[in-house]
């Protein structure tokens, strides 16, 4: 699982030939979800309510960079960019 981003305690990670909609993973402590790029809102799982306006804020920041890493994410072998943590 290539980790892409970590900011105040989220660690953002993809999966190669994940499935659709477009989204991203996200660990925080113990919680996870997966996270729409299209919408920044959770797809599956949970997170505190800090984290999810968090992420939500660098989605809206990095929204064409994710989308970029998604589509790599559905090659063969994928090279994942690393985006800019919030800050």
């Amino acid at each position: 699982m290539p980790e892409i981003s970590r900011f105040y305690g989220l660690v953002v990670y993809m999966y190669a030939k994940d499935h659709f909609p477009p989204h991203f993973h996200i660990k925080y402590g113990e919680d996870n979800a997966e996270v729409s790029i299209e919408t920044g809102e959770i797809i599956a799982g949970n997170l505190p309510r800090r984290a999810i306006r968090l992420a939500q804020d660098w989605v809206e920041l990095h929204q064409i960079e994710l989308y970029q890493n998604w589509s790599e994410s559905q090659k063969e072998n994928p090279n994942f960019l690393k985006i800019i943590p919030l800050k």
